[in-house]
């Protein structure tokens, strides 16, 4: 059975991982594209409908994005949000005009019965993209909905089952939002929504294996994060034993963290594990560099290097295992990926290195690699583990990586852990850590002066790091963090809190 898909065109903005990620929670796949794709692509991929969102773009300005018109022939449903309803609209004839003073939050009255609004009161508060007004719509077109200042909100052309919206349903926080997202996807498309993790896995396990073939070696760069450890589970599932877990133990982990990894794939889940001890090598390569990026290529460039150097030892290996996820795909700017490829785009590898990558959760979100770990049983402690940088600890430590300076940041870390997980808040964090900044500040401890370094603590929700707010713990878990920390850990005398939410800031300092 052919698997149903829905093509998101990206056209900028923060919304489009969301609405792909709605589609998916609404049991149908999805994936996005960037509106650049071509016509052929889209067509090689067979998608079922496609899905045009866009926002803080204006169709009269230099350079808007655009799309061959031929997209409108194929024969698809077509869903447009935002920029999509102006990009519609003039690609197809109506018209148009500038327009600064659309609502920030309107009122859209229902003026025609349709599929995509069956089941909805007639009148929707709206969010609507600024800049623009689509007076009339094109030809073969009904207006369905409009507001005070948009005499068109809302438009379709049933007979070619091209819909089009002026806001985004998707980040609507009412039940609205999602019925109008189900009624284009069952109403207007007919699709099933038949798409679930266990229907992912199967038919991930089957492209693994037809990939590699039967006799093939494979080894996997295990961290003992979720997405690397949710990978590994996965691949071990398709071809057993002839998996080689390396985990590298580069010096830049959290504490005991190298002990945890080991006893989990080895006594729990029965893998088989070589460990190495490069943590030598690696605070080698980084001393002096303050650069976070050098950082970043460094790490990624030796991490390759070790698992070459271990993999020559045990044969000839073909393939590589990494936990490469969707954020990481879509933030790095690249199109979407095949479960196999033969070099790495996202991180800081070399382009000379031997191995064929094998990412298997390179289309799914955090969640989604959580359900994939749960389904697989792996250990609750390791699937709700927070996201854990490639590089460890030595991107969160601002300027140069140093054992003492690591010391001080895995003790930090070990008490901000423990106290959020006595006051219950674990698994309503995102992800929470602390940072080791390059500045020293004067404090007074035991009645003496003292001039040391100071912590910052980060912690914020969200569902899969695209975007995230930072969150709101309650004072008294924040004060019990802040004494331990200033008590417990040598050469600290300040702790403060970071409150900046994803974007503007990243949810990493480096």
């Amino acid at each position: 059975m052919t698997q149903e898909l829905v093509i998101v065109l990206d056209f900028g903005g923060q919304h489009t991982e969301l609405v792909a990620r709605k589609i998916r929670e609404l049991h149908v796949y999805s994936e996005i594209l960037p509106y650049t794709a071509s016509v052929e692509k889209i067509k090689q991929r067979k998608p079922k409908a496609l899905l045009f969102t866009g926002e803080g773009k204006n169709i009269f300005q230099a350079g808007a994005p655009a799309i061959d018109p031929e997209l409108y022939n194929l024969g698809l449903p077509v869903l447009a949000l935002g920029y999509g309803l102006q990009l519609m609209a003039k690609d197809l004839g109506g018209s148009i005009r500038q327009d600064e003073n659309t609502e920030k939050n309107a009122k859209m009255t229902v003026l025609q019965e349709s599929d995509l609004f069956d089941g909805l009161e007639k009148v929707l508060e709206l969010r609507p993209e600024k800049g623009f007004m689509v007076e009339k719509p094109p030809a073969g077109f009904t207006v369905l909905g409009a507001t005070a200042n948009m005499p068109v909100a809302a438009m379709a052309d049933p007979e070619r089952k091209l819909y089009a919206l002026s806001c985004h349903p998707q980040v609507l926080e009412t039940e609205p939002g999602t019925k109008i997202l189900q009624n284009f996807l069952f109403k207007i498309t007919g699709l099933t929504g038949d798409w679930n993790i266990n229907g992912f896995i199967a038919n991930t396990v089957q492209r693994i294996r037809r990939a590699v073939g039967e006799n093939e070696q494979v080894v996997c760069g295990l961290s003992g994060g979720v997405d690397s450890s949710v990978a590994a589970a996965l691949v071990h599932k398709a071809i057993g034993g002839r998996l080689t877990c390396i985990f590298v133990d580069h010096g830049l982990l959290r504490q005991n963290e190298a002990r945890q990894v080991m006893e989990t794939f080895t006594e729990h889940l029965q893998m088989k594990v070589i460990k190495v001890d490069a943590a030598a090598e690696f605070l080698q390569k980084l001393k002096g560099v303050t650069d976070p990026e050098q950082k970043r290529k460094i790490i990624g460039n030796e991490f390759i290097r070790v698992f070459e150097r271990e993999a020559a030892k045990i044969g000839k290996i073909d393939y590589l295992v990494q936990g490469t996820v969707y954020p990481d795909v879509i933030e790095s700017g690249t199109e979407t990926t095949a479960v196999i490829k033969s070099h790495h785009n996202v991180g800081g590898l070399p382009e000379d290195m031997k191995f064929k990558l094998i990412e298997p959760l390179n289309t799914l979100f955090k969640d989604e690699v959580r359900q994939v770990g749960a389904a697989l049983g792996l250990p609750e402690d390791v699937i709700w583990r927070h996201p854990f940088p490639g590089p460890g600890l030595a991107i969160r430590i601002l300027g140069e990586v140093t054992e003492e300076k690591l010391e001080i940041l895995r003790l930090a870390d070990t008490i901000m852990i423990e106290e959020i997980k006595k006051a219950g808040l674990y698994r309503k964090i995102w992800q929470a850590f602390t940072v080791l900044p390059d500045i020293r500040s004067v404090g007074v401890m035991a009645g003496k002066r003292t001039y040391a370094y100071t912590i910052a603590l980060r912690a914020v929700t969200g569902q899969d790091g695209m975007t995230a707010d930072w969150y709101r713990f309650p004072s008294e878990v924040l004060e019990k963090i802040s004494h331990r920390i200033v008590t417990e850990v040598p050469h600290v005398n300040r702790v403060v809190y970071d409150i900046t939410s994803k974007p503007p800031a990243t949810i990493e300092w480096e």
